[in-house]
C-alpha cells in the first residue's frame, strides 16, 4: 500500500498528471488575465507586467510544468513560480476572509476566489520537491517579488478593490510580509521537511 507522501512522489514524476495540471493551469491563467481585462486596458504599457499578479504567477508555474513534461527545467522559473503562487495565493485568500467579515456579506466570488487562490498556494508546495534551489533563483525571486510590492503599493497598480483603497496601508504590510515569507519557504522549505530526498 502507497502511502501519502509515495502517491505525492509519484505524481510528481507522472507525465500524464504533469500534462492534465498543465491544462487546468493554462485555463486559469487565461481566466486571471481575463479577469483583469478593463485594469490591463487602463494601464500603460510598461506597467502592464505589475498588475496581473496571480496569473503571471500561474504563468511562470505553466511554464515550469511545461518543462518538466521535456524533461528540462530553469530554476530561476520554478523560484518565480513558488515564490509568486504562494504569496499571491495566499495574499488573495487572506484578503477575500477581510472583505468578508468586513462587509458582513459573503458572495459567490468571494467563496471561488479564495478557492482557486487556495489552489495556488498549495501548488507551490506540491511541485517544490521538483524545483530546483539556487542562490540566483533566491535572488532574482527577491528582486521581483519586493520590486512588485513597492509598484502594487507606490503607484497604485493594485487590484482595483475599494477595501483596499481604503485600507492600504495594512493591505501593503500584510504584502510585504509575505512576500518575505515566501523567499524565507523558497529557500528553506527543504530543509525543514527534506522533501527533496526523492528528488
Amino acid at each position: 500500500m502507497l502511502t501519502l507522501r509515495q502517491l505525492w512522489e509519484l505524481s510528481l514524476y507522472q507525465r500524464s498528471i504533469l500534462i492534465i495540471l498543465l491544462i487546468c493551469n493554462a485555463l486559469g491563467t487565461i481566466y486571471g488575465f481575463v479577469w483583469y481585462g478593463d485594469q490591463l486596458l487602463n494601464t500603460q504599457w510598461y506597467d502592464l507586467i505589475f498588475v496581473p499578479d496571480s496569473p503571471i504567477a500561474s504563468l511562470f508555474l505553466c511554464i515550469s510544468i511545461y518543462l518538466l513534461i521535456l524533461n528540462k527545467q530553469s530554476s530561476i522559473i520554478e523560484g518565480l513560480a513558488f515564490v509568486t503562487l504562494f504569496k499571491y495565493g495566499l495574499w488573495a485568500v487572506i484578503m477575500n476572509i477581510i472583505m468578508i467579515i468586513n462587509n458582513h456579506d459573503i458572495t459567490i466570488m468571494n467563496v471561488f476566489l479564495i478557492i482557486i487562490h487556495g489552489i495556488m498556494a498549495l501548488e507551490s508546495f506540491y511541485f517544490y520537491p521538483r524545483f530546483k534551489i539556487s542562490m540566483l533563483s533566491l535572488f532574482i525571486s527577491m528582486i521581483w517579488i519586493l520590486n512588485n510590492d513597492y509598484v502594487d503599493y507606490f503607484f497604485n497598480k493594485y487590484p482595483y478593490y475599494d477595501f483596499i483603497q481604503q485600507h492600504l496601508n495594512l493591505v501593503a504590510f500584510i504584502a510585504l510580509w509575505l512576500s518575505i515569507m515566501s523567499l524565507i519557504l523558497y529557500y528553506y522549505f527543504n530543509k525543514l521537511i527534506k522533501v527533496k530526498l526523492f528528488d
